[in-house]
């Protein structure tokens, strides 16, 4: 079961859409309190489905940028 946490920049002006669509994936997205990121944490089944997230997760329109913080499997 891959848990997974990134740090996800929004485009200017563009936290609250991006956090929208985080939330719609089924994945907890924190935002920053001063700046325009999130942190998203992420639970999957098994291997694919956390590829086929990670795919949907960079192809969202007010991402910026994605970091990968943190990553565990059992």
């Amino acid at each position: 079961m891959p848990i997974k946490s990134y740090l996800a920049l929004a485009g200017e002006n563009k936290l609250e859409a991006l956090r929208t669509e985080v939330l719609a994936l089924g994945c907890e997205a924190i935002p920053a309190e001063n700046k325009d990121v999130l942190i998203v944490i992420s639970e999957t089944k098994n291997e694919e489905e956390d590829k086929a997230l990670l795919e949907k997760l960079n192809r969202m329109k007010n991402l910026r940028h994605l970091t990968l913080v943190s990553a565990f499997a059992e």
